[in-house]
């Protein structure tokens, strides 16, 4: 299996590499989820004095530095399609070799598909793909305590909650608490798309989907 590029697909979700031409689709998504995503966005801190102010980057900056990211082995760039449409995000960063092997995943999905189980099987394909094929030992995924709809994925999923990081990232305008919740490859030796497909309730959607608080 290619480590990178690769598609992941399991039913109607999808997931695939982000692209410039995804450009007027991913601003449409964003722009109908304003209110919903905008409490769990990063944003960036004040600059110290005298220092230059930063300034998010547009989309096409966005992509290009995903895509430099992933040739050099640092990030796994997605976009998540839902019955071939674009509704969400999902990036796997920070990864690590040597000793550590390790990463860890952020994303947002549409409020729209939100509760169809389209969260959990697009971090499920991902958590695969990082054990599987590209050899990663441990994920992780840090979400504000507040988050409750992000925190029932991964809690879902059976990620383990490992603790908590007070002031860990720049959310929303201010540095915010992170609970971190996390996996390694010995706790899910069967694939955990395979543990979450016999937890879903039958004839269920699922877990509800929801947010976490990087947008990378």
């Amino acid at each position: 299996m290619n480590i990178w590029p690769v598609e992941l697909a399991d039913g109607d979700v999808a997931l695939r590499p982000i692209k410039l031409r995804d450009q007027r689709a991913w601003r449409e998504v964003n722009r109908r989820n304003r209110d919903w995503l905008r409490p769990w966005e990063a944003t960036v801190p004040p600059p110290p004095p005298g220092g230059p102010v930063a300034q998010r980057p547009t989309y096409r900056q966005m992509v290009r530095h995903l895509k430099a990211e992933a040739h050099a082995g640092r990030m796994l760039p997605f976009v998540i399609e839902y019955q071939g449409r674009l509704v969400g995000q999902l990036t796997v960063a920070g990864i690590t070799w040597g000793s550590m092997c390790s990463a860890h995943i952020g994303y947002w999905v549409d409020e729209a598909v939100a509760g169809r189980g389209v969260m959990p099987t697009a971090v499920a394909l991902v958590v695969d793909h990082c054990f599987h094929a590209v050899g990663l030992h441990r994920v992780e995924v840090c979400i504000r305590p507040e988050n409750l709809p992000s925190r029932r994925v991964v809690e879902k999923l059976g990620f383990r909650e490992e603790g908590l990081r007070p002031r860990y990232l720049h959310i929303d305008g201010a540095w915010r608490d992170h609970l971190v919740y996390a996996l390694t490859a010995e706790e899910v030796p069967e694939g955990l798309l395979a543990r979450w497909h016999r937890s879903r309730p039958r004839g269920g959607t699922g877990a509800g989907t929801g947010l976490s608080p990087e947008i990378k």
